[in-house]
Order: C-alpha cells, then sequence, then structure tokens
C-alpha cells in the first residue's frame, strides 16, 4: 500500500509485570488462532522482553543526523534479528522520547507511536508535545518515538545505490504500453535481485509480525507494565497484530486510519481497493477545485479541471519544467494532496500558474529535493516498504495476473491504478518464502477498549478497513469523521475527533460503541500563500510509502 501519514525506565515494575501471565481469555484468544504460545517465536519475545526490562534504554542527547529539538532525548533498544532464535544475531533501534510534561502525579506511562509506511520513523513525533493539539496528552505521558527495524539508523536496509535510482523526469502514462511495462518489470525484478543481494538471510526477518514483537520489547525496554500505543495507516496493521499476540499487554490503543487487517487482503488486494479510492478523493480535489473557479480559473466542473490536468501532464511530458519535473511527479505531486486537503489550495495553485504560463509554483512543490541524503532516506524507505510487504503475504508470482487485474482496474481508476503496481510489483519476484498473515483478532473480553479513527473518504486506507478492524477487535470503538478524507485524523482540524482522542487517552473513556464528528472544514481557496505541513497534526516526518 501507499500511504503518507504525517507523528524512565520503570525496571523493577516491568520484570515483575513480564512474570504476570496474560489473562487466561487472551491465551485462549492466541491458541485459538494459531499463534501458539509455545512457539519458538513466542517464546523468543519473551527472552528479549525480559532482557530489555533489566537494561532499559539509556537516553541521552540525540544524534545530530536526526535534526531533533535539544528537548527530545535519544537512546536504543537491542531485539532479536530472528525471534526463533534469541541466542543469535541482535540489533538496536533508535528511540526518542519526551518526559510528560506534567506533575509527576498526573503522569500516565509512556504513549509510543509509529506513523507507517513500512518504512516511516517517528522519531519526531516528540516535538509534538509543544504543539496545542497534543499539549494535554503530552502533559500525562512520555512521548514516545522510534524508527523501526530497517529504518534510519535501527539496522538500515537497502536494496540499491540510490545513485544507480532512475534518474530524469519520470513518466506516468495512464494506458502503459507493452514496450513501458517491459521495462518496469525489468526494473522490478532488478529491485528485487538487489533487496536479495544486499540484505542476504536477514531479508526475511523484516516483517510485520517481527515489527509487532519489536514493540512488545520496546514496552518492556521502557519500563511500561502494559502498552499505550498510537499507529497511524500501516502502524494500525502491526499495532494490530500486537493486540492478537499480546493481548494481556496493550494498556490503551488508538488506531488512527486502519488498515484492513484481513488475511486475504494483505497486501495484493488492500493495493487494489487502495487504487480505487485515489480515484475518489482525485474526484473531490476536482470538485473543489472547479467550486472555486473564480480563484484558479481551472473550469467550473470536475470535468473541466481533469482537462486541464491532463493537458498540463501532456506538455511535461513534452518539456519537464525546470528539467525535472515531469508527468511522474505530477502525479505524484497531486497524489499527496489526495492524503491531506490542506495541500489542495498550494496544488490548485501550482496547476492554474502552469497552465497560464508559470511553471514556478508547480517546480517548487514537485521537484526533487534534499540531494544525496534525502535520495538516500527514499531508498531506505522503499527498501523497508518493500521488504515488510512483500514478505508479509503470498503475491502473485505472474505477471499476467498483475496485468489482467490492474488493466481492468485502470478503466475506472486511472489516476493511481499503475503507479501502484509499480511500486509494488518487486513481489512478483521475491526471493524469500511469503508467510501467512496472522488472523487479526481478539475474543470477547481479551483486550482493553480501544479506539479507531477513521476519515469516511480516506484513500490510503479506505473506510471499509475501519470496520473489519472494528468487527475483529472485540470491544473495540469506531470514531468516524463524516464526508472527509485526510489521511491521519488524530490532532488534526477536527476538535470533535480530538475531543474522543483525549478522552481516551486521558481518562480511558469511548462512545459505548461508535461515534461519528462532522467534517472539518474545506481548506480555504483564498489563504493560497498559507504554509501547510503534509502532516495533519504532528511535526512533519520522513514521508512514507504507506
Amino acid at each position: 500500500m501507499r500511504a503518507v501519514a504525517l507523528y524512565v525506565t520503570l525496571g523493577a515494575l516491568v520484570v515483575s509485570a513480564l512474570g504476570t501471565p496474560p489473562p487466561a481469555s487472551a491465551s485462549a484468544s492466541a491458541s485459538a488462532r494459531g499463534i501458539g504460545t509455545a512457539s519458538a517465536e513466542a517464546l523468543g519475545t519473551e527472552v528479549a522482553a525480559r532482557r530489555a526490562a533489566v537494561s532499559g534504554i539509556g537516553f541521552g542527547p540525540c544524534a545530530a543526523v536526526e535534526k531533533l529539538s535539544a528537548s527530545v532525548r535519544c537512546g536504543t533498544v537491542r531485539v532479536p534479528l530472528d525471534y526463533a532464535r534469541p541466542g543469535g544475531s541482535w540489533i538496536r533501534l533508535t528511540v526518542s522520547r519526551v518526559r510528560a510534561l506534567g506533575a509527576p502525579s498526573a503522569r500516565q506511562g509512556a504513549l509510543v507511536f509509529n506513523p507507517g509506511g513500512p518504512g516511516a520513523s517517528s522519531l519526531y513525533f516528540p516535538m509534538a508535545a509543544r504543539l496545542p493539539a497534543w499539549r494535554r496528552i503530552a502533559g500525562a505521558y512520555d512521548l514516545v518515538g522510534y524508527a523501526p527495524r530497517g529504518v534510519g539508523r535501527s539496522a538500515p536496509l537497502s536494496c540499491r545505490d540510490p545513485a544507480d535510482a532512475p534518474q530524469g523526469p519520470a513518466q506516468a502514462p495512464a494506458e502503459p504500453s507493452g514496450t513501458y511495462k517491459k521495462e518496469r518489470i525489468a526494473e522490478a525484478r532488478a529491485y528485487a535481485r538487489g533487496c536479495a543481494r544486499r540484505a542476504g538471510p536477514a531479508l526475511r526477518h523484516y516483517n510485520s509480525l517481527n515489527n509487532a514483537r519489536d514493540l512488545e520489547v520496546l514496552r518492556a525496554a521502557l519500563g511500561e507494565r502494559r502498552l499505550t500505543y498510537m499507529g497511524a495507516s500501516y502502524g494500525t496493521y502491526f499495532g494490530a497484530l500486537y493486540a492478537t499476540l499480546f493481548p494481556g499487554r496493550v494498556r490503551r490503543m488508538v488506531f488512527d486510519s486502519a488498515v484492513d487487517p484481513s488475511p486475504g487482503r494483505i497486501w495484493y488486494a488492500n493495493n487494489l481497493g487502495q487504487s480505487l479510492a485515489f480515484e475518489r478523493r482525485w474526484r473531490d480535489f476536482r470538485v473543489w477545485a472547479a467550486r472555486h473557479d473564480a480563484v484558479y480559473h481551472l473550469g467550473t466542473t470536475e470535468q473541466a479541471v481533469r482537462r486541464g490536468y491532463d493537458t498540463a501532464a501532456a506538455r511535461l511530458a513534452r518539456r519537464p519544467a525546470g528539467g525535472t519535473v515531469g508527468p511522474g511527479r505530477l502525479q505524484a505531486a497531486f497524489l499527496q494532496a489526495g492524503y491531506n486537503d490542506a495541500l489542495w489550495p498550494k496544488r490548485a495553485l501550482a496547476l492554474s500558474e502552469y497552465l497560464k504560463g508559470d511553471p514556478r509554483p508547480l517546480i517548487e512543490q514537485a521537484s526533487p529535493r534534499g540531494g544525496a541524503e534525502a535520495a538516500a532516506a527514499a531508498e531506505n524507505a522503499r527498501a523497508v516498504y518493500t521488504a515488510v510487504e512483500c514478505n508479509d503475504a503470498p503475491w502473485p508470482a505472474d505477471w499476467r495476473v498483475w496485468d489482467r487485474d490492474n488493466t481492468r482496474l485502470a478503466k475506472v481508476a486511472p489516476f493511481e491504478t499503475w503507479p501502484n503496481v509499480w511500486l509494488n510489483l518487486p513481489c512478483a519476484f521475491w526471493a524469500v518464502p511469503r508467510r501467512r498473515p496472522l488472523d487479526v483478532g481478539t475474543e470477547p473480553g481479551a483486550l482493553p477498549p480501544t479506539l479507531i479513527l477513521a476519515a469516511e473518504r480516506d484513500a490510503a486506507t479506505p473506510y471499509e478497513g475501519a470496520l473489519e478492524l472494528r468487527r475483529r477487535l472485540a470491544g473495540s470503538v469506531l470514531v468516524t469523521e463524516r464526508d472527509a478524507g485526510t489521511h491521519g485524523v488524530a490532532g488534526g482540524p477536527n476538535a470533535c475527533v480530538n475531543g474522543h482522542l483525549e478522552a481516551y487517552l486521558l481518562r480511558g473513556r469511548t462512545p459505548v460503541r461508535r461515534a461519528s464528528c462532522a467534517p472539518h472544514p474545506e481548506p480555504d481557496p483564498v489563504s493560497l500563500e498559507r504554509r501547510t505541513t503534509d502532516g495533519p497534526g504532528v511535526p512533519p516526518g520522513p514521508a512514507s510509502d504507506v
């Protein structure tokens, strides 16, 4: 999937907590789903958690490369590369933290956040403590971020030298030719080979189940008897895996913009659904731009706005703007707007100005930036994304299946279908044996109440995923932002959603079963120069691919 989600050691207590088995109902639930409480991985996780509880995390100044404020402290936690062999190789995950800002008596523990991906880091998350939307939560919780395995300096993964990535303006044909498809197939094969060659036998250990186990070790290292966690986008998936594997270790959990965890949808079918949902969200943008034709002059109908976009793509194919922005970067820029409607005014302005002859706003918004450092970070994120999704589940190994399914889908959803294929196609040629996804779910009483947040028109994680997660996690509560589509709603512009988030995290209160909030206001087309972040409610972190 593609998604951009824009988020004191109490050793003695943890040691005693680790000696307390989960409730009987939790163990029964795990056994019923084939987890096997005596499996090698389960025993390895217990060993690693016990060690982490004793050693804790030695927090100190963060490395300059992390670019965090001085108030944030960093450390590392050791986890096994292979949980079935905890006596073998171990890797270190980088962790960041800001202590709770309120009175010590008001502290409720640590709140761990993951923004999604796979391949995204939340090391920036503690800086959210300074944002108004997070102030009360930051008063009660240590805000904790971390770089999951493979990400950043956490045993980094790479599948090719960033310098070897395709250079220059990229095309984005809605109806790719046979020759173009062959070129992209060759690129996907080469990328999959690069992952296998560079990572070697370690490659198979980059998967969602290990991400969930790493979260359990991090809980222990932080000195938390039970985990308080918020995951966004892909972070909801391995959060749900954690809830299934370790229900007795959950204190509170927030699932923001939930992935559909059904085993049959991980990940090929979810990607098909995502491409379809982005077509709807792309239309939402065009309807909005047409409604503000007096500002942007892109036309009074969504069809007219689409024709303007198509005209721009055709021009860029002939002559890339600034020598760097071709149709591929144009599509990627407008795809970002599908994640966050705060970007709509900037993108509409860029398209309008380009069509009138001024390419500067489009170049500013869509050109690659950051040089070699940014290219290396982008390659790292893509490598982790690819490894995790390809390892997690079976994928069609026959190109004809991909071609058939996506040719059919592109007839009704041309905007994102083929770019999504090219991103995920290395999984067709993956050398590592695939796993069977865990059947996510808990029995009644095994899990404390959990909170699911979802926007009804979210494209990156379509709303049906939130409904399915609610069905699978007994006692979970769903809060829906109606008729809205921003991906990642916690801490964003909707006061109603934030009120439910605070009530849950601060007081443990949830609606009875579900609740709904009116949509946040649409972006103001007049405020064209307003600076916006690419994330809705936490300091901007690196873009993720889920």
